[in-house]
């Protein structure tokens, strides 16, 4: 998929929500900010990711010395976050995939990580920014919120599920409007396979990104089996 176009069509309509709103209207989905927390994050984040590229950057350390000030009106909030945006996708379109940068993940540091994985980070914020200011956001891309599951389930579940921490079954995941279809094991072990496991979460492409993320519950999609089994496994997945 097109990852570059994907951040950018997210973070503008974020930015088109945030721009009418009033900036101290508190955003549920995180329930610590208001409106324009949640634009100073996002705006925070574009900027890390740019500038960790622009550096080639080694350690966290060498980006974070260089942490702007937040700005003081809501107006230049919005543009500066705005021009964060343009930034970060104009500062990726530079840089090949191969090339190193530091990430949070240690096995993927390279700027590709990088690319697919803001797409998912601008996407639930402008579901967060939607919800917060018209109560009725639009669904993520099936397309991105599938591909955005599939580097869940390789990057993060490992984090949570291993051979120590082991889950209690067998977990299946079904995306029901696009491509997308994963077999969790115990262990952690992902297969993109169709398969019969001790619980199913079935639902579109976005609600279970959503979910995974903990935007939205288990009512918002189909639960077949065990539901303790599917809480504990969005537990041990979800991001923040």
């Amino acid at each position: 998929m097109d990852y570059l176009s994907a951040i950018r069509n997210e973070s503008d309509r974020f930015y088109a929500t945030a721009e009418a709103a009033d900036p101290q209207r508190r955003v549920p989905s995180c329930p610590d900010w208001n409106v324009a927390d949640l634009v100073w994050h996002l705006g925070t984040v574009h900027w890390f990711w740019g500038t960790d590229i622009e550096l080639g950057a080694r350690e966290p350390s060498e980006i974070l010395q260089r942490t702007p000030a937040r700005p003081e009106g809501y107006a230049e909030l919005v543009a500066w976050g705005r021009t964060q945006a343009q930034r970060l996708v104009s500062t990726l379109g530079e840089h090949d995939d191969g090339e190193v940068a530091w990430t949070w993940s240690p096995p993927n540091q390279t700027v590709g990580f990088v690319r697919r994985h803001q797409v998912q980070e601008a996407a639930v914020h402008r579901w967060d920014m939607q919800n917060a200011v018209t109560g009725a956001a639009d669904p993520i891309d099936p397309q991105a919120a599938s591909d955005s599951l599939d580097e869940l389930l390789a990057v993060t579940l490992p984090l949570g599920v291993t051979e120590d921490e082991p889950l209690a079954g067998l977990v299946h995941i079904h995306c029901t409007d696009t491509d997308g279809e994963w077999l969790v094991h115990p262990n952690g072990r992902v297969e993109p396979v169709h398969a019969k496991g001790d619980v199913a979460l079935r639902g579109t492409a976005s609600d279970l990104l959503l979910a995974a993320y903990g935007r939205v519950g288990l009512d918002t999609i189909d639960v077949f089996g065990d539901p303790s089994l599917a809480r504990t496994f969005l537990d041990r997945l979800e991001m923040r």
